[in-house]
């Protein structure tokens, strides 16, 4: 605590109030004559005067008073309350059933037909309103307020980030990005196998640096652009680009949110990410070669003709990278959020959104139709209409302005407001504590391989990143090889069910219908036997950081 301002108040306050004294003493005892006189042959007199006949004296004391100007810093200097623990409390036990039932809607919903975001938005909204109850009548509203923000603002990064990478899909899109690149991997024969294999390793090998749900919504777009003939294949597809999505993020200290807190909270050396190459293949190889060889042995139709790319496709193409770059240097460069580096990525995509319209006239050119094949389309959340006719007519019609924000509109926004259901959602059973009494009994009483393994299960059911901040958080005592191991798991297990993963929930919104919750957990067997063989493999060609 700094005591000059103290110290000032104590010498400071009895001199003014001793000469405020000494003038009324003075007025009482001396004529008005002398008194004027006297107070005329001194400055501080005559301001001291002027104070007290106008009744100011208030503000010579405020002004006298640093430690008031202090005030503010001294509350914020006060440690923040602990929050309360209310695991065994009421609030604790409905925020649970809640939850639960919430997520088991959002699991069921091509069953239920009822949107996932409505019942997660619901939850997360009650329980943070059993938390706030109980906080306001104890008189800690403040505290929950603050911690409810901080769930906010690690959704708003989210929500940014998603959003910036959608629209960017959306435009590529629009400009025949993904049916140039169906159409050149149509022409080169290939069949539905090697096309599994083909996007599973672009998606593995992109995710390292690029984040699971843009590489996921990125190959599933090419993915259902190749297999409109074969459904079978994009399911399978689907599952196989989440698997290889979360394996290709785990061994990149940036390639997702688990290695990312790993390696900023200096547990683990930048170069040693890298030793969990081998696991991360192993965990995307084993499942696929089981699925290959139910992929269908046909091939594609063939491609007579190539379809050309509308103009300024490769350009948002370039932009999309350089984007993705700009949110790489603002995380490891300026310590900014990568949603800051992404926003400044979308601008981007704005200043040649007015380009294109500023040049459209001498660049406008009337789309060649068939007629006689009527394209049906299957990109339901990256098209703003899902009508056959409404793509004729595009295609008849003269080529429309390019808009920015049409593509920010025809986003996933029930997607989008699931997140929020989650991420707030977990954030307030984290604040109650049931996150803090889960970490505590697995490294406390359990021995850390077996509990890193069930961390890495539970990530299937709650967000990783909770997951893992939670763990670390805890601090456990554990060797470099454990934090490589947790680290793998926490970033694999996710692939265990459709909505274990931002990757597998933004592709069942992208693939509505043909990939599905369901459809995932059939064959979640196979990828439990991959997350057991990169786990061998870890302790296999990693032993030597145990």
């Amino acid at each position: 605590m700094n005591l000059v301002p103290f110290l000032s108040d104590f010498i400071l306050i009895p001199v003014f109030l001793g000469g405020v004294l000494l003038i009324n003493k003075i007025r009482l005892t001396l004529g008005k004559a002398e008194v004027e006189a006297l107070l005329t042959s001194s400055s501080l007199f005559k301001l001291i005067n002027r104070l007290v006949y106008f009744k100011y004296s208030p503000v010579l004391l405020v002004l006298f008073l640093p430690s008031l100007a202090l005030a503010t810093e001294g509350v914020d200097s006060i440690e923040p309350l602990k929050p309360l623990d209310l695991t065994q409390h009421w609030a604790g036990y409905l925020a649970l059933v809640v939850f639960a039932v919430a997520y088991i809607l959002a699991m069921t919903e091509e069953v239920t037909e009822l949107k996932k975001s409505k019942p997660m938005v619901f939850a997360a909204s009650l329980i943070w309103i059993f938390i706030a109850v109980v906080y306001v009548n104890g008189g800690m509203s403040e505290q929950a307020g603050h911690a409810f923000r901080a769930s906010l603002e690690g959704y708003a990064e989210l929500f940014l980030f998603i959003m910036v990478s959608m629209t960017y899909l959306n435009a590529m899109e629009d400009r025949g990005v993904f049916d140039s690149l169906r159409v050149w991997l149509l022409s080169k024969n290939f069949t539905y196998r090697q096309l599994f294999w083909i996007t599973g390793f672009q998606s593995f090998f992109i995710s390292s640096g690029c984040n699971n749900l843009t590489t996921a919504l990125l190959m599933g777009s090419v993915i259902l652009a190749m297999g409109k003939g074969s459904p079978r294949f994009v399911t399978l597809s689907c599952i196989n680009v989440v698997v290889a999505s979360n394996a290709g993020g785990s061994f990149s200290p940036f390639g997702d949110i688990t290695t990312l807190l790993v390696w900023q909270k200096g547990v683990v050396p930048f170069a040693d990410f890298f030793s969990l190459l081998i696991p991360a293949i192993i965990n995307f190889v084993i499942p696929a070669a089981i699925m290959n060889f139910f992929i269908p042995k046909e091939r594609p139709a063939a491609v007579m003709e190539a379809q050309a790319m509308k103009r300024g496709g490769w350009i948002i193409i370039f932009l999309f990278v350089l984007t993705i770059i700009t949110s790489a240097c603002f995380e490891n460069f300026l310590g900014l959020p990568p949603a800051a580096g992404m926003m400044l990525g979308l601008t981007y995509l704005k200043f040649f959104s007015y380009y294109l319209q500023k040049t459209r006239d001498s660049h406008s050119t009337v789309m060649p139709v068939d007629l006689t094949d009527v394209k049906i389309d299957y990109f339901a959340p990256m098209k703003y209409m899902n009508n056959p006719q409404a793509e004729k007519n595009k295609q008849v019609a003269q080529e429309l302005p390019f808009d920015i924000f049409q593509k920010v509109a025809n986003l996933e926004w029930d997607t989008l407001l699931f997140f929020y259901g989650v991420m707030v959602g977990v954030g307030g059973l984290s604040f109650i504590g049931y996150l803090g009494v889960a970490s505590h009994h697995l490294y406390g009483t359990i021995d850390p391989s077996v509990a890193n393994i069930l961390v890495g299960i539970a990530s299937a059911f709650i967000d990783n990143g909770t997951i893992m901040l939670s763990v670390l958080t805890m601090a456990p005592d554990i060797s470099q090889g454990q934090w490589l191991l947790v680290t793998l798991t926490a970033g694999v297990g996710g692939s265990l069910l459709a909505v274990g993963s931002a990757a597998g929930v933004g592709l069942m919104g992208q693939a509505k219908g043909i990939y599905t919750f369901t459809s995932h957990l059939k064959w979640t067997p196979a990828i439990a036997l991959g997350y057991a063989g990169s786990i061998a493999a870890h302790f296999l060609i990693n032993g030597r950081y145990f």
